[in-house]
């Protein structure tokens, strides 16, 4: 009998779940929040106990018993800046994440309804590559704004996941490569992995605009509009995450579509498109430095990596610096399982989650 995992992936509008046994899927579902259903919630925490029973009902459906799970991993919140690998899920975890979130994210919830189910049961509960991952190195926290810390926040579960499955599919050591991970989602993320760490990033505030981010954007015009009295903080921020990017231009969040746009001859999608591809380029260029020029690949992956014409215009202008490489998909409950399955296996170790005077001050 091998070990059984239950992954848990909640995100804004849906919570995705998959069965693994060792590295084999049994099932898996998306389970899809309506708007209407998520508007009866006053904040994310809230929606805890509906997410939970969905789960839980999603295991009957498939005439699985939770009593058979080996172990629960949830997707990993964010929390203050934390090692890559696994934490073991505890009550000063999940005290940080229910009553002081450092941001309200449906990531959140997925220590929290992996915690409680693995407490039913009297098995452990792990987040694996949170997404607050930070491996940072020194020189590449240093801001302008000296009353402004840095810190790391990426697609770490899906970037260090890929990276990890490129060296073994070519014979090679993660820890041993120089590699640049794309990305390419809801939100654009770019780290560059130097020697089995995340040295530096360009996170969906830094660099390219996405479908729902906005990017880099210029700081004294953000400034301007803040001041204008046109807009609330609450106003201002949904324009950065959730209603910038290629939603504020195109009014869609579908790269689909877009693509569909172009073919029946609309510039400003063409436009949009293809600044989308330079700005994902540049990104990929910035870390190109990081690294000084010594690439052994770079990696597209998440949702949009799908798009073959898309990822074809990219490697066109990025393929000077290093063979690229598409592993499409978002790839996140395998992530996860894969994880949780070392650490079974007493392949990986885990951390205990403690909070520090520091994380106390986290901004």
């Amino acid at each position: 009998m091998g070990y059984k995992i239950l992954a848990i992936n909640p995100g804004s509008t849906s919570t995705k779940i998959a069965v693994y046994e060792d590295e084999n899927m049994l099932f898996s579902k998306s389970i899809n929040h309506s708007a209407s259903e998520l508007e009866n919630y006053k904040s994310i925490t809230d929606q805890f106990e509906m997410r939970k029973e969905k789960v839980l009902n999603t295991l009957k459906e498939n005439d699985f018993n939770k009593e058979d799970l080996s172990a629960i991993v949830g997707r990993g919140g964010i929390l203050p800046p934390v090692k890559p690998g696994a934490y073991l899920v505890n009550e000063v975890m999940v005290d940080r994440l229910k009553n002081r979130p450092i941001i309200e994210h449906a990531s959140n919830l997925g220590a929290l309804i992996s915690y409680e189910i693995a407490k039913e049961i009297g098995v452990n509960a792990y987040i694996y590559d949170s997404v607050a991952v930070d491996e940072l190195i020194d020189v590449a926290r240093v801001l302008g704004i000296p009353e402004i810390k840095r810190t790391c926040l990426s697609h770490a579960l899906n970037s260090r996941a890929m990276a990890i499955k490129f060296a073994k599919e070519n014979d090679r050591d993660y820890k041993d490569m120089n590699l640049i991970v794309a990305h390419l989602g809801g939100g654009i993320t770019i780290a560059a992995h130097k020697n089995g760490q995340m040295v530096d990033v360009v996170s969906d505030d830094e660099g390219p605009f996405s479908p729902e981010r906005s990017g880099r954007i210029p700081v004294k015009k953000v400034v301007d509009m803040c001041y204008s009295g046109k807009y609330t903080h609450k106003e201002m921020l949904k324009k950065i995450r959730g209603k910038g990017g290629i939603v504020g231009h195109l009014k869609t969040v579908d790269i689909r579509e877009v693509e569909k746009m172009i073919e029946n001859g609309n510039e400003k999608a063409k436009l949009i498109y293809d600044a989308l591809i330079y700005q994902v380029a540049k990104g990929i260029g910035e870390l190109a430095t990081v690294l000084e020029g010594d690439v052994d690949a770079i990696i597209l992956t998440g949702g949009i990596a799908y798009s073959k014409n898309l990822t074809k215009k990219l490697s066109d202008r990025i393929r000077f610096i290093a063979p690229v490489n598409v592993l499409a998909g978002e790839n996140e409950l395998e992530a996860l399982s894969y994880g949780t399955l070392r650490i079974l296996k007493g392949e990986e170790s885990y951390r205990e989650y403690i909070e520090m005077v520091e994380d106390l001050n986290f901004n």
